[in-house]
């Protein structure tokens, strides 16, 4: 649950948010912050033989199709106060290892294989703020800070100018749809400030349970709809202790549900942080990572006009997203000169040198 939902009294050296320009800026931050997550996730995720290590790929898949629709969401929210989302641009690859965009430098994102190393990156870049820890636009320590400067500075905007005068976007330019596999999540349009700050919340629950002090994140649990959703946080916590969260658990208990089971022959033994440069120009491994690299790049294109005026383009992402999956398993099963598997690099190819 964000925090201070009335006070409009905030600091503003704390938020950063005095203005619409401000805000803006912010929320393309959004959209950074949850895409800097998906290539270590994908590098995770892939590394795992699914009919080996089911438990795992299930956990993971399942956070990597919420990051997506948080990335989404934070679209409709920059969208919705009139400013242009970006995705298809350098600056959105940088070489990892990374920090996650404008945090604390101790949030740092590596491409990993699946193991207890990322499993601490993930439990890290996850980790649940404290009740009462400040709002925090820049440098922050958690992404729950960052996310209530962001509803901070919404609140006193709408205050200061009227909701109309902040939530000037065209509406067309909002995405939904959901439930998607995997997650209970949907995407949402955003309106007005009600939408906007309950959008805001489905993102930190998500990813550190409600309320701060919850394991669940207030979904219906697709793979045991008896119960709710975990939270991501909570989630990696499952996976790197080796049994779920059962109804009853807390953040002080732990899980005591069913086991979870990793076989560790079940995932390739991946370089962490792979480089292009590590593999010479025409070699059949720098010819895999060239063809992937362009087609992840394809599909931040195609998200990034998905979310300036051709929706459609969303369902087009999401085959080239398929794609991305065949040829990273294609790549991971080429091994380097030091009998390692080669998972992707994720750099960024210029429009113009793209096939």
């Amino acid at each position: 649950m964000l925090q201070d939902k009335s006070d409009h009294s905030d600091d503003l050296s704390t938020t950063g948010i005095a203005t619409l320009d401000d805000l803006r800026r912010h929320l393309q931050w959004a959209i950074e912050v949850e895409h800097s997550t998906l290539p270590p996730y994908l590098t995770a995720l892939y590394s795992l033989d699914p009919a080996r290590n089911a438990d795992a790929a299930q956990l993971l898949g399942g956070v990597f199709v919420e990051e997506m629709i948080h990335l989404a969401l934070a679209a409709n929210l920059l969208n919705a106060v009139g400013g242009q989302p970006r995705l298809d641009a350098p600056h959105m690859l940088p070489p990892y290892p990374r920090t996650m965009p404008h945090a604390d430098r101790s949030i740092e994102l590596a491409l990993l294989p699946f193991g207890q190393e990322a499993l601490g990156m993930f439990l890290r870049l996850e980790q649940p703020a404290q009740p009462g820890d400040a709002a925090e636009g820049d440098d922050y320590e958690t992404i729950g800070q960052f996310y209530d400067a962001i509803a901070k500075g919404l609140r006193r905007l709408c205050a200061e100018l009227g909701e109309d005068q902040v939530f000037t976007g065209d509406p067309s330019r909002q995405v939904a749809g959901g439930p998607f596999a995997h997650t209970a999540g949907r995407l949402s349009p955003v309106t007005d400030l009600s939408s906007a700050i309950a959008v805001l919340e489905e993102i930190v629950e998500q990813g550190e349970g409600a309320a701060r002090a919850d394991v669940w994140d207030g979904d219906v649990d697709l793979f045991h709809p008896e119960t709710k959703a975990v939270s991501h946080y909570y989630r990696f916590q499952e996976l790197a202790l080796g049994r779920r969260y059962q109804p009853g658990d807390t953040p002080e208990s732990g899980p005591t549900g069913e086991p979870v089971t990793v076989d560790p022959a079940g995932i390739r033994p991946l370089r962490p942080n792979p480089r292009l440069e590590d593999h010479p120009e025409g070699s059949a491994i720098r010819t895999a990572h060239e063809a992937f690299n362009q087609t992840y790049c394809k599909m931040l294109h195609q998200l990034e006009q998905a979310f300036n005026g051709k929706p459609a383009m969303l369902g087009m992402s999401v085959g080239t997203m398929y794609a991305i999956k065949g040829q990273a398993q294609s790549l991971m099963a080429l091994q380097g000169d030091d009998g390692l598997a080669v998972g992707p690099t994720f750099d960024y190819v210029a429009p113009e040198d793209r096939v």
